[in-house]
């Protein structure tokens, strides 16, 4: 039998039991039990450099990095069980990209993040925007890029390579912003910088935990 290559492409076996979230239907990743904040965060791709297993796994790096766990995360479930924790992926949204691959792409980081919670695993979910399409309702009748995310919990952001250009900047911050009023979290992951710029007023809001990209990290003597 042929198979469809799109219906492969988004793995919708992978969220077979999942719960879903607004009439896009994103699937939901759940609140957890207890906030967990990691000891460190490293990326996909250098998962081995944490030979003691004591990081968080992210995926705050170029797709194609990550891709092959977008397509099979099956195979990823018993190596990536050894880590504490994981954020979901970081599956990119640009400012000038168009909506529909936008919110295709929100899909994937809640499926992917569904199904590894499905596995056992500590996940935490990984908020992405795009254009003020997906972090208002000027466009659509919900901020798409907070659904499936728990409210009052821990959620993850990633500024490396994100917050270089103004217009970078002012985005970042109002989907900041944004997703502060919607979410409400308690606790706020950082992997990169914090610029005044973005941050600045945000800090009585939330906790923000901030960790070092890992070229950063490296430099500075990390393990």
């Amino acid at each position: 039998m042929t198979k469809n290559l799109i219906d492969d492409g988004f793995r919708a076996d992978l969220v077979s039991k999942a719960f879903f979230d607004g009439i896009l239907e994103i699937p939901i990743i759940e609140k957890p039990e207890k906030i967990v904040i990691p000891e460190g965060i490293v990326p996909f791709s250098l998962r081995e450099r944490d030979k003691e297993h004591k990081c968080f796994i992210c995926f705050y790096e170029h797709d194609i990095r990550f891709s092959d766990c977008l397509t099979a995360a099956d195979n990823y479930v018993e190596e990536l069980s050894e880590y504490p924790g994981i954020i979901s992926p970081d599956c990119s949204l640009y400012i000038d990209m168009p909506l529909c691959l936008q919110i295709a792409n929100v899909y994937m980081n809640r499926a992917i993040g569904h199904y590894f919670q499905s596995k056992g695993m500590y996940v935490v979910p990984n908020i992405r925007w795009g254009d003020e399409r997906t972090y208002t309702t000027i466009e659509l009748p919900e901020k798409v890029a907070f659904l499936g995310a728990p409210k009052r919990s821990i959620v993850s952001v990633g500024t490396y390579g994100c917050v270089k250009s103004k217009e970078a900047k002012m985005y970042f911050r109002e989907g900041l912003t944004a997703m502060i009023d919607e979410l409400e979290p308690e606790v706020v992951l950082v992997y990169g910088s914090m610029p005044r710029y973005v941050f600045e007023g945000l800090e009585n809001r939330t906790r923000f935990v901030n960790y070092p990209d890992w070229i950063t990290y490296k430099k500075a003597g990390g393990r």
